[in-house]
């Protein structure tokens, strides 16, 4: 699939990954769609990104701002054939804490919601929309990316909720390609490391660096551009499919 001739739908679209991968993917010429819950950052990287990007501002798991959302991804001249789910959000407790505490369930609900029904919800409807789409050489339509994270596999302490949100997504990718198999859409998903992203930003630079550190190579944290370029890998090759990508150089998480 040439990134030239198609325009993407990208959520979580304002900040960190998804503007990294909207930003990459128009400088190969495509035409993207962002959709962010902060109108603010939304407004800022859509004045950034030029003409051939708009917006919405919305909530992912709300179906009626998804299709909004996709309604304005088809007004591109270029067909809607890229979906990639990068709103989400993080959470950190003990399922126990040192007070004797239990983890709140309405933070636990929200960070499922968010992440997996969040990811589901965008996932079935942008699949509606790309199934209508004209079928290319080898007869594909289209291709959805999840985003997940190396929680779901190497949770730490304090991320339950995360890791199990993260985990939900890596086990949705292969039935999702099997699903969508019959119309043409592949479904891959990415699993980063630790980014650099404004919200680890926010930590103290000793604390930066010694998550550095840890990183078998390279020795650095990742960029929200390592996401893209993986990003337009899959969408690129066609033969990826129902697949989870890990982006975090060797790094496997200590349980703290």
């Amino acid at each position: 699939m040439e990134i030239k001739s198609i325009s993407a739908f990208i959520t979580g679209g304002a900040s960190g990954i998804g503007a990294a991968t909207a930003r990459f993917l128009l400088s190969k010429g495509a035409h993207v769609t962002v959709m962010d819950a902060n109108s603010e950052r939304l407004s800022a990287v859509l004045a950034e990104f030029g003409e051939r990007a708009n917006g919405f501002a919305g909530d992912v798991t709300n179906p009626g701002d998804v299709n909004s959302a996709l309604e304005a991804a088809t007004t591109w001249p270029l067909p809607l054939r890229v979906a990639i789910n990068c709103a989400g959000i993080g959470h950190a407790d003990r399922i126990l804490q040192k007070d004797g505490s239990p983890h709140s369930l309405e933070t636990f609900e929200r960070v499922i919601r968010v992440n997996l029904i969040g990811t589901f919800n965008v996932l079935r409807l942008s699949s509606g929309v790309i199934s209508r789409m004209p079928v290319l050489e080898g007869g594909e339509r289209g291709v959805i990316i999840n985003t997940a994270s190396i929680a779901a596999f190497d949770g730490q302490i304090g991320q339950a909720a995360y890791a199990s949100s993260k985990g939900a997504v890596v086990s949705l990718t292969l039935p999702a390609a099997r699903d969508l198999a019959g119309v043409g859409i592949r479904v891959a998903c990415i699993a980063p490391g630790i980014i650099d992203t404004p919200l680890l930003g926010q930590l103290p630079g000793e604390v930066r660096d010694r998550l550095a550190r840890e990183v078998p190579f390279p020795k650095r944290l990742g960029l929200p551009e390592d996401y893209a370029v993986v990003a337009e890998m899959i969408i690129r090759s066609s033969y990826i499919n129902g697949e989870v990508i890990r982006v975090d150089g060797a790094l496997r998480m200590s349980p703290k």
